[in-house]
């Protein structure tokens, strides 16, 4: 007899992550597949495929089929999906009727809903449903959506920033804009490349970011350093150079600005009579670009209210699907 496998997925530009209910967080992994260019066969998913970043024969090439948190290449899409549903369920996939919350941006058209139901079917689920990402992070993030009070939720992914307004189980109001983490990635390369003529790669990227990436330049973080190797862009020989936090936090200052400016935006909109529960409950904020350091600290500063970022705020979106398996339990 089948029975009910409830999974909640996040399909992220970034990342791919899955939860099995009553098994956990069973897939974490890159949205990338490495390709034969002139086949098209797959060579490798994931963290495999990941690994081969920089690295790469001319004839293999790196697929990123999630574009902004958008089904950008179907056909890759569905076959990372099986690949990952598969390592998530294992051997009980063939016993059980899989049913899939999927995470997806608020606001995207008829057409780019029907993209993500259908790879999600054809990857092997018997019942897909799709959940507003900002409801799911909100979850995630121990918020009750039946209560009657408003919350502020901003969630930074990598590919694209959503802020929204959520009371009595809906969002009131919501704003996104296309500048979140890979944008943070790129702001660093550029900031490279224009002041040391030095060209680095999508991974030192983000170790940088990770090690001196910030929104708000405190005095304990003012004068760190670290050796960045990349290519000099005149020579082509490789390189090394001393950058500090006080220049990426210029450089990023872009990417940020552009992340407060639809926060202040949402919150002008709005409603007068939700002003108070948002004044008192302040901002939450989601997504594994969140992470920046100083960017909770420099909400607080810019909007006058407190704001806070949960633990493991990557996992917010996945985590909340599943409160809304009990409802799409069908």
């Amino acid at each position: 007899m089948l029975f009910n496998r409830n999974v909640g997925i996040d399909l992220g530009t970034a990342n791919t992550r899955i939860f099995v209910e009553g098994k956990g967080l069973m897939v974490n992994e890159p949205s990338v597949l490495a390709v034969d260019s002139s086949t098209g066969e797959i060579i490798a998913i994931g963290k495999n495929a990941k690994a081969m970043q920089g690295r790469i024969p001319q004839n293999i090439r790196l697929i990123h089929p999630v574009q902004g948190g958008v089904i950008a290449d179907f056909d890759y899409t569905q076959s990372m999906l099986k690949y990952y549903l598969d390592k998530a369920l294992g051997g009980s996939a063939l016993l059980s009727r899989t049913v899939v919350v999927v995470g997806i941006p608020s606001g995207i058209t008829d057409v780019e809903e029907r993209v993500v139901r259908e790879a999600s079917l054809n990857a092997g689920a018997a019942v897909a449903h799709l959940v507003d990402e900002p409801l799911a992070a909100a979850c995630g993030a121990g918020i009750a959506l039946d209560r009657l009070s408003a919350d502020v939720i901003v969630n930074i992914g990598a590919g694209h920033t959503e802020v929204a307004i959520i009371n009595m189980g809906a969002m009131t109001e919501v704003r996104s804009v296309r500048t979140a983490g890979i944008a943070m990635d790129r702001a660093i390369i550029e900031h490279v490349r224009r002041t040391y003529n030095t060209i680095i790669g999508e991974v030192t990227a983000e170790q940088v970011k990770f090690e001196l990436g910030n929104a708000y330049l405190d005095d304990e973080y003012r004068f760190k350093t670290i050796e960045v190797r990349g290519r000099d862009a005149l020579t082509g020989l490789p390189r090394a150079v001393v950058i500090s936090a006080r220049e990426i936090n210029i450089a990023l200052s872009e990417c940020v600005s552009g992340i407060m400016e639809v926060i202040k935006g949402c919150l002008e909109k709005a409603p007068a009579n939700l002003a108070a529960d948002i004044i008192e409950r302040g901002i939450m904020l989601t997504g594994g670009g969140a992470k920046l350091r100083g960017l909770d600290k420099l909400i607080s500063i810019e909007t006058g209210m407190n704001c806070t970022m949960i633990n493991e705020p990557e996992l917010a979106v996945v985590m909340g699907t599943t409160y809304f398996f009990r409802n799409h339990n069908s």
